[in-house]
């Protein structure tokens, strides 16, 4: 299969690693042909602690999805989160270069390496250039002005910021294993690539991503992200509390929130009751689902009002008619979106990858939201580089027909 049909999404979480392979169909459509995951264990609140642990969970997940695609894996866009992680505002302005005043590409890069320069410490690297919109003239509103006129280009963007140690540890995990890092890409980014329906990008809404060590939050609106934050609070911190409340071990606590999970004990009824495993391994003993419940709503209830915090601090609380979509391997718990509606006076909804055919049905769950993310970002780069190559190519061709033409005139 040719290198430039295959694009290869690395989740690289705190609890798990997932790769997913898919093929751009000549068609343009996103076939997905390979699925690998591992547990993760060498992260800390998305945090890279041990790269020697992390590069062996990739090299695993990364081994699963070869075998199941038949395709070797040569790169991949690769998920970075942590609360480290910080976004900024800013605008660039630079004038037309062509003569003609008509927009290039290369004007394009222009503005927005000029929307790059921001005060930066040395310890701070950029990950994101994301334009929200840009102006022509004064004229708003404008997503691609490459072959519109004018002498004045502007360019409103987020620019994502991420801790240097951690962009060069994230980058070290892959590529020890010759694997080359085609873009390094916000969590909740590729999540609202899998989840969000093109009405929901338009009008503006959230995505949250319920992760093990993290929550990450992205707000969409026009087609573009124009907030983003992550909190160091995840689904890791409900199966802690269940652990210590029913005084059982890490990975039965683990167990026992995947099975019988649900945030809201009033849905949980009395008289239904499962067997746990104490510390020690050796008695077991029956707790009622309304306890589990009650362990796990509060937990849950802090995390709401965090989210409802940050988006109240994003000051566009107005501008999201489109709501809150919950997904991430922590969003699956029962009631969970009740409970979301409730705490943040929006309509919350679950989010399920979207938009894929083939393997589509093993990557359908809210878990997988970010590894089907990047391949579908990969894909739009992919598609966006091949369509700037082929208007660079029809500009020189026309140009050559003029200087043709010009020899014959004379």
């Amino acid at each position: 299969m040719p290198r430039e049909s295959l694009v290869c999404g690395l989740d690289i979480g705190t609890t798990k690693v997932v790769a997913v392979v898919a093929e751009i169909t000549p068609e343009s459509r996103l076939n997905i042909i390979g699925l690998g995951e591992t547990s993760s264990g060498g992260l800390r609140k998305g945090i890279i602690v041990d790269i020697e642990h992390t590069t062996r969970a990739i090299k695993e997940a990364v081994e699963q999805a070869e075998r199941m695609s038949g395709c070797r894996i040569q790169s991949a866009y690769v998920s970075i989160t942590g609360p480290h992680i910080s976004s900024v505002n800013n605008k660039g302005v630079v004038a037309i270069s062509g003569e003609d005043g008509e927009i290039g590409t290369e004007d394009v890069e222009r503005v927005l390496q000029a929307a790059r320069v921001i005060p930066l410490s040395a310890e701070r690297r950029i990950i994101h250039v994301l334009p929200r919109q840009y102006i022509v003239d004064g004229y708003d509103g404008v997503m691609d002005p490459v072959g519109m006129t004018g002498s004045r280009l502007e360019v409103e963007t987020q620019i994502v910021t991420a801790a240097g140690a951690a962009v060069q540890n994230t980058m070290k995990s892959v590529q020890r294993l010759g694997l080359s890092v085609d873009e390094l890409v916000l969590n909740p980014l590729a999540s609202a690539e899998a989840v969000l329906q093109q009405a929901e990008k338009e009008l503006g809404a959230v995505v949250v991503d319920i992760g093990g060590g993290t929550t990450e939050i992205a707000i969409i609106i026009q087609g573009s992200m124009w907030f983003a934050s992550v909190l160091p609070v995840g689904s890791e911190h409900i199966t802690s509390d269940l652990a210590v409340g029913l005084r059982t071990p890490i990975k039965q606590a683990e167990k026992i929130k995947k099975e019988h999970g649900c945030v809201l004990k009033d849905l949980m009824p009395d008289n239904e009751f499962i067997e746990i495993q104490s510390i020690g391994g050796k008695e077991k003993r029956e707790v009622s689902k309304k306890i589990l419940a009650s362990i796990i709503e509060p937990r849950l209830e802090e995390i709401f009002v965090l989210i409802r915090q940050e988006i109240a601090a994003s000051q566009f609380q107005g501008l999201l008619p489109g709501g809150v979509i919950l997904t991430g391997g922590g969003a699956q718990l029962e009631g969970i979106t009740q409970l979301g509606t409730e705490i943040l006076d929006m309509p919350v909804r679950l989010g399920l990858p979207e938009g894929t055919r083939g393997l589509s049905d093993m990557v359908s769950s809210p878990a997988y939201a970010t590894a089907v993310g990047l391949v579908k970002y990969g894909a739009e780069r992919l598609a966006y580089s091949q369509v700037s190559s082929t208007r660079e190519t029809a500009w020189e061709n026309f140009l050559t027909r003029i200087k043709d033409w010009w020899r014959e005139l004379f």
